[in-house]
């Protein structure tokens, strides 16, 4: 009972604090900016944004979880470019943090980074260098984010965004085609503790030069003319190296990934579809320990696809299929790792809600499912999106869950994933509020495996206010 009231006590106290948050500025119903407000030169551009989100959990489906978990999470970003000119100089601050958290919460980087310089860089134009038009190199602690962001992202949805250090090409051609190519290593989030990240301490982040993770990225547009309108075409080869440091332990990952993807955007009264699938291979360490020195082959892919289409309706009614493969390691144990791990990239768009949630990642995963979206007016949209989730390999981890029956006598059964949001601009393009629900009825491997939670299903519900300024 007491858990019962402080819950409810909490959701209350965040109704109350989102409601003060936006009455001024709805009231207004003009967005504010912060350049207009300190009247700031030509040269220079000023903005932010801030988010507070209240999530909460019944039922943990991780191993060794028990009864609920909630967090209060604030995210505020400020941008700042100076134009010199030939040379653009940039900054972004963010401070990310956490309350109402407790000693099992999944804290992690992604979470929590209290008061951090996210991006500090200078920015070349170089528009017609090797005939390209828009052409521009970007040298310094940036953020990354092109094609479909499945394998790197400027995420949006976690409430600390991760940055890279290093250098970053982007440029088109005469017809549109696009070329990106970088070179970073990632940047690692200070403190890495869990019991830090609960203090929401404040401590330098620090850049991890022992991995290094470069790539190229090519995109085709209106790839196949005619034939196939509106359709584009990308193909991409990216790379991620590392050695230990003094600081840093790895799994001294090797990789190299090619892929493709094919996709066309969605329109009214028009078909759209996203095909990507790649390829990873190199070596990597079964662990990050020091005494593990046994370099295992890789040979894994992953594959999303959907198709959908777009209703003539003032509603703007859309339906579509979805599926989203990735390989797990058949035989743990021998001298292969056959799982495709994500890295930098996006599951939010395809996996459904993350935070103190995401039971799906893009590992070990056999999941097809559907979903239905709504747009009645400019400033509101929402999504009702379904998955069937297995393993790919009996015997390998449940990612998102940390559970695992390494006989496979568990089956593959996941569950059935229902997650559904809504969004609705109170100020258009200045204050967004968002609310969703997901809910996971265990499948038979989430509920036998020998280390399974045995919490049963499990929901989660979240409460999100956005100002941009």
């Amino acid at each position: 009972m007491t858990q019962f009231v402080y819950r409810h006590a909490a959701r209350a106290f965040v109704a109350l604090l989102l409601s003060a948050a936006f009455v001024t500025p709805a009231a207004a119903q003009e967005p504010w900016r912060l350049e207009e407000a300190i009247g700031a030169p030509d040269w220079l551009s000023l903005e932010g944004d801030a988010r507070q989100l209240y999530e909460s959990i019944d039922g943990q489906f991780r191993a060794g979880g028990s009864g609920g978990d909630q967090a209060l999470s604030f995210r505020t970003l400020l941008r700042a470019e100076a134009d010199t000119g030939r040379v653009t100089f940039g900054l972004e601050l963010q401070d990310s943090r956490v309350y109402l958290d407790d000693s099992g919460t999944p804290l992690s980087g992604s979470a929590v980074n209290a008061f951090e310089a996210l991006q500090i860089y200078a920015e070349i134009d170089l528009d017609g260098a090797f005939g390209q038009k828009d052409a521009s190199l970007k040298l310094g602690r940036q953020t990354l984010g092109f094609g479909s962001q499945r394998v790197v992202e400027r995420t949006n949805s976690s409430n600390a965004i991760a940055s890279f250090t290093g250098a970053y090409w982007s440029s088109r051609n005469a017809r549109n085609d696009e070329w990106h190519a970088f070179y970073v290593s990632p940047v690692g989030v200070r403190p890495s503790d869990h019991a830090a990240q609960g203090d929401n301490e404040i401590s330098a982040d620090e850049e991890e030069w022992g991995r290094r993770f470069w790539g190229l990225h090519y995109r085709r547009a209106n790839a196949f003319g005619d034939a196939f309108p509106v359709t584009h075409a990308e193909i991409f080869l990216y790379g991620l190296k590392e050695r230990d440091t003094s600081a840093v332990a790895t799994p001294n990952r090797d990789y190299l990934q090619p892929g493709v993807r094919v996709h066309r955007a969605r329109a009214r009264a028009a078909w759209d579809f996203d095909v990507e699938g790649s390829y990873r291979t190199g070596t990597r360490r079964a662990s990050s320990s020091a005494t593990d020195v046994t370099d295992l082959d890789v040979d894994a892919w992953t594959v999303h696809a959907h198709v959908g289409y777009t209703f003539d309706h003032p509603w703007c009614w859309r339906i579509s299929a979805d599926y989203d493969y990735a390989t797990g390691d058949e035989r743990p144990g021998d001298d292969r790792f056959d799982q495709y791990e994500r890295l930098f990239g996006s599951r939010r768009t395809d996996l459904g809600y993350t935070g103190l949630f995401g039971p799906l990642s893009p590992a070990n995963l056999d999941a097809p499912g559907f979903r239905v979206e709504v747009t009645p007016s400019a400033r509101l949209d929402a999504v009702v999106a379904y998955k069937a989730a297995r393993l790919e390999s009996a015997r390998d981890t449940w990612i998102g869950a940390n559970v695992r029956d390494a006989t496979g006598a568990s089956g593959r059964s996941i569950g059935q994933l229902v997650d559904a949001r809504l969004r609705y601009w109170i100020v258009p393009d200045s204050v967004r509020f968002e609310t969703g629900v997901s809910i996971l009825s265990l499948g038979r491997f989430a509920r036998d495996a020998p280390n399974a939670s045995g919490q049963g299903d499990a929901r989660a519900v979240y409460v999100q206010l956005t100002q941009s300024f």
